[in-house]
């Protein structure tokens, strides 16, 4: 039972679910079975669910029946319909925790009764429950779409010429929702075609585009957000896009249950990244105050995680902008919610990164080569600070030995398609870099220019800087 569905999806739970759980097998509306009781008492125990030990079906069958030998049918049965209670469960206690779809499937049982004051008593506390919802995203727009619906089949029940349909208030909810979810698909799908290299066709799109130009519809946080963002996207070299959307985090982000705002913080990140990659040096700013700004209010980071990821690239962008305090004082305050399996190799590359843009070399190279770095991407970016490090020095050999570990490594490693084009162009214009006769000017000139205008390069201005000395 070690690596079944039901096992896995109990290890997930809570103590406050544990204790749910066990009431909900225990009543006769849900569950009717003994064995199904025992075994959730059973697996409540943390040592039997995490132990291999305790969970071998002959183990569990002899604390389910222990007259009887052992009966594999009958113990798979008995996991059969534990599941199906643990599935209705799920599903029950996700339903309830949006009280406006289940209202309004309140409202449904009532219709379709007949029972009209029940129904309009309850469309009332409806709409109440949607004016107090804290959110403006496209759950609340779907919702708002569900209960005009549900308004209208109600009203064309009576069949009365006379009665007052509300066709364009479900028209305008229906037409809403899918504009902001298609916009918010829309550039989930950017984002990933940017790292992946994949396409993906999106339909409609356009149609949605014309029309909320058209109309000027912006009023809507969830259609105001997205359109900005995808415009900012698809229109890299417009930055008034951008800043329209910054305005809108700023304005409404407070409409958006934390999950989804912080997507939104790390598009607008990753737009600000692009505009870094392609040399636009005012976003550097721009990056940090949206990283320090989505960590302070707990969007990018909480009491209890933050991500390597996060936590990297906030310092990256401090360490651009020479701010050194803040990225000692960030470690520090930070590095204790980063997950356990990887936090010290992102403490001491974050170190490693500090030490050198400190010009401490030493200390830099000391927190790279007592590491072992397992991530990808990690790993090749501790291997280009060293990279620096021995071309800064002048260790030409060790440097070229270096590049051509980190060749092999790309070609070893499936390394993501930006990534891998980004650390490919860093090798070849750091070997140009060191082949280059700095007395041919024209040459060096050369070189600068395919340096400027390669693309990705995350080293560019490294680069840059290394031939303005010769």
């Amino acid at each position: 039972m070690n690596k079944s569905q039901l096992v896995n999806i109990l290890r997930t739970f809570n103590r406050k679910e544990w204790r749910e759980l066990s009431k909900w097998v225990r009543s006769p509306a849900h569950n009717q079975r003994q064995d199904v009781v025992q075994m959730c008492e059973y697996l409540s125990e943390e040592r039997h669910l995490y132990k291999d030990e305790f969970l071998a079906k002959e183990v569990v069958f002899a604390k389910l029946w222990p007259q009887d030998s052992f009966d594999d049918a009958r113990m798979r049965q008995s996991i059969h319909f534990f599941n199906k209670a643990l599935e209705e469960f799920l599903i029950y206690n996700e339903v309830r925790q949006d009280s406006i779809f289940t209202k309004t499937a309140l409202a449904r049982v009532f219709r379709k009764r007949r029972l009209n004051k029940p129904f309009e008593k309850n469309l009332k506390q409806i709409h109440s429950l949607q004016e107090k919802y804290p959110f403006r995203n496209a759950h609340y727009l779907r919702n708002e779409y569900l209960i005009q619906a549900e308004r209208y089949t109600y009203l064309s029940g009576f069949r009365k010429r006379t009665t007052d349909f509300n066709l364009q208030e479900t028209s305008d909810a229906l037409d809403t929702t899918f504009m902001a979810d298609k916009l918010r698909q829309a550039c989930l799908i950017l984002s990933h075609q940017n790292v992946y290299q994949t396409h993906y066709k999106v339909g409609l799109l356009d149609e949605v585009l014309s029309y909320i130009e058209s109309d000027s519809i912006t009023d809507e946080p969830a259609i105001t957000i997205y359109y900005y963002t995808y415009k900012a996207l698809t229109e890299k070299n417009n930055p008034d896009h951008f800043h329209s959307l910054k305005e809108a985090i700023i304005s409404q982000g407070s409409k958006f249950p934390k999950a989804e705002i912080r997507d939104i913080y790390l598009l607008a990140i990753n737009y600000c990244i692009g505009q870094i990659n392609a040399g636009n040096k005012a976003f550097i700013r721009e990056t940090f105050d949206l990283y320090r700004e989505g960590i302070e209010k707990k969007i990018l980071a909480d009491e209890k995680n933050i991500s390597g990821w996060t936590f990297q690239n906030a310092i990256l962008n401090a360490l651009m902008l020479k701010e050194f305090e803040w990225v000692e004082n960030f470690i520090n305050q930070y590095q204790d919610l980063l997950d356990t399996n990887f936090r010290d190799a992102v403490v001491n590359y974050s170190l490693a990164r500090l030490y050198y843009e400190k010009e401490d070399y030493d200390k830099s190279m000391g927190y790279i080569t007592q590491t072992e770095f397992n991530d990808i991407l990690i790993n090749l970016n501790a291997k280009t600070l060293l990279l620096k490090i021995f071309y800064e020095q002048q260790e030409l050999n060790v440097l070229e030995s270096l590049l051509e570990s980190m060749r092999n490594y790309i070609v070893r490693k499936k390394v993501m398609g930006y990534h891998k084009s980004n650390f490919k162009n860093i090798i070849r214009y750091t070997r140009k870099l060191v082949k280059v006769n700095p007395f041919n000017k024209a040459h060096v000139n050369k070189l600068k220019e395919e340096i400027s205008t390669a693309n990705p390069l995350s080293e560019r201005e490294w680069l840059l800087r290394q031939l303005n000395v010769i």
